[in-house]
């Protein structure tokens, strides 16, 4: 068992993911299989009930877990697919205890954070690093864990002596290894690097157990050599193991930012990958995925823009839509635009904004009115619903390219129900559950009292319906009959309304497995207008974006004509997506 840790220190925030997900991706270039586990040490079971604005997205996994959005990074990086388990929480850890306890599997003894969680913490990792997480079921030779907060927090504490055990346990194993990358803060005061508080995060770490085998410094711009010297005399690590990782203009340069830095040689030597067996099969696959991504995030300077807005109720926090975001950066790259998106508050499109605030609502509309596309994500509740309701009319009568992500499919179909079928007073059961024209009901397979894992959550099939070869969202996904897209919501497009809104030209091109959910919505005399119940972002990775995404960026740009006649030549098919 091979394990890189990646601990942070100083201030939350700085960067771990993407320093462990960089790292696992310069070890696949090497022909490595890597998984990657995160810890979060808060009580909750897993991140289904956590509020936007404060942690950020939920990331959902393909067997429908609920999980911090590092492990959507750590998907969109390395190409390969997760778990629930993969997602370590303190909730997990004591919930599994407190069953084992009342089943009487301790046979009477007192149970103690010291054995018996510290011990289930490392029988999860143990096991899970051994789950495959790519289609050649291959076991992981290098597992990245990645410990959320900074190492000295009161609610890591167990995971810490868990980790400080692991490693004495792996270190000991000729045929295990770990190594420890130790994230820290050096801040520029007055032009000025100041390395203390570096010194101290070092000296805490240290005094927890654990040991650096690399320092990797966050700061502006890179460091000076003295700063660097500095940093490892008083921390006591050699020059090579103290690297600056500096603010880059996107984090997809940041692999390379590390392996000019020597990451990968310190990685080979640290976790004795020379005693993995490579053939030259897995090394030239390596080699060929560096080239690619080399390829893919190497866009020139002078591109020519495309400018989106994002229309939403979590705009003030834009973590909310992280996966979104980064499906829009991962289409724009591929088509070789340069993306300007425009986050809009939903509220500020509504008729009471008017009144409250004219500024606000003047300049949100005009966003609209100035941008080449309009993309609407997913959310919960009604505020702002308005907003969105009149973004999906305005997008659908002026020909803008609009995107309707979950909650923005349901809103379409609101305001389709509202102006086609002549029921202004429509709406969503989730919003009025008295209401006299429902649009979007309800439907079992989840609860709407216990909010936790009670959604419609994973992946799921997605069939597209006779007679839609015409669908541009079908030609994006290669013309298949069938594709499958991750899902988490809890209300659906009323069936008994699907017959009146096709009959106006407002088209359910896909549906589900049963026929009575509707999957995806398009229409036909309109340059970009679909809608999707599933959330395709989350399966968007950076050297393969996501089909509807794709054609959403490249209607807006002008270019989906090209992009699906090269989907259509080509006929490739990787996962679902077609390039």
């Amino acid at each position: 068992m091979r394990v890189v840790l990646v601990s942070g220190g100083v201030i939350s925030g700085i960067g771990k993911g993407i320093i462990a997900s960089s790292s696992g991706l310069l070890l696949k270039t090497a022909g490595l299989k890597v998984t990657a586990i995160k810890i979060d040490p808060y009580l909750n079971v897993d991140a289904g009930t956590l509020g936007p604005l404060e942690h950020g997205e939920c990331f959902v996994l393909a067997d429908g877990g609920e999980s911090d959005l590092d492990l959507g990074n750590y998907e969109r990086y390395l190409d390969i697919q997760l778990t629930r388990d993969n997602n370590i929480t303190t909730g997990k850890v004591y919930q599994a205890v407190i069953e084992k306890e009342r089943r009487g599997d301790y046979l009477g003894r007192t149970v103690q954070v010291v054995p018996h969680i510290v011990q289930q913490i490392n029988d999860t990792i143990e096991r899970v690093a051994k789950i495959p997480v790519d289609d050649s079921g291959a076991t992981p030779d290098v597992c990245i864990i990645e410990l959320g907060g900074t190492i000295g927090d009161l609610e890591s504490g167990p995971f810490v002596e868990a980790l400080v055990q692991l490693r004495h346990k792996l270190v000991r194993d000729p045929e295990s290894s770990f190594f420890n990358i130790h994230v820290s803060f050096v801040p520029l005061i007055h032009g000025e690097e100041k390395t203390k508080p570096t010194q101290h995060a070092i000296r805490q770490l240290r005094s927890s157990g654990l040991v650096p085998d690399l320092v990797a410094c966050r700061c502006d711009a890179s460091l000076d050599d003295a700063t660097i010297k500095k940093i490892a005399f008083s921390c006591q690590v050699d020059l090579d193991q103290v690297i600056g990782v500096h603010d880059m203009e996107t984090i997809y340069q940041v692999p390379v930012l590390l392996e000019e830095q020597g990451l990968l040689t310190l990685l080979h030597k640290g976790l004795q990958l020379d005693k993995i067996p490579l053939d030259a099969s897995r090394k030239e696959e390596g080699a060929k995925l560096w080239d690619l991504w080399k390829k893919t995030i190497d866009v020139p300077k002078d591109l020519q823009p495309v400018q989106l807005a994002l229309v939403g109720k979590y705009t003030s926090h834009m973590d909310s839509y992280l996966s979104v975001v980064k499906a829009l950066e991962h289409a724009s790259m591929h088509l070789k635009r340069k993306l300007n998106l425009i986050n809009v508050d939903s509220e500020h499109l509504e008729e009471a904004m008017l009144k409250k605030d004219p500024s606000k609502y003047k300049d949100a509309w005009a966003v609209l009115e100035s941008v080449q596309g309009i993309i609407v994500p997913g959310g919960f509740g009604n505020r702002g619903i308005e907003g969105m309701i009149a973004t999906a009319k305005f997008a659908r009568q002026k020909k803008i390219p609009y995107l309707g992500i979950c909650l923005g499919l349901q809103v379409a179909v609101i305001e389709a129900v509202r102006d086609l079928l002549s029921r202004p007073n429509a709406t969503s059961e989730e919003f009025d559950n008295n209401a006299e024209h429902k649009a979007v009901i309800f439907m079992p397979e989840g609860s709407k009292e216990k909010m936790g894992g009670t959604m419609r959550l994973g992946t799921r099939p997605t069939l597209f319906q006779a007679g839609t070869e015409w669908s541009k969202l079908r030609g994006l996904y290669g013309g298949v009959e069938v594709t499958h897209e991750r899902h988490r919501h809890r209300y659906e497009v009323n069936p008994d309304m699907v017959d009146e809104l096709e009959s106006k030209g407002f088209h359910f091109v896909a549906r589900d497995d049963v026929g009575n959910r509707m999957e995806a919505f398009e229409l036909k005399d309109h340059p970009y207008f679909v809608g999707l119940q599933a959330h395709p972002e989350y399966r968007s990775k950076v050297t393969r974006p996501s089909p509807p995404f794709l054609g959403f960026v490249a209607s807006s740009a002008g270019l989906l004509d090209k992009v699906l006649k090269e989907i259509a030549e080509e006929k490739v098919v990787v996962n679902g997506h077609h390039f």
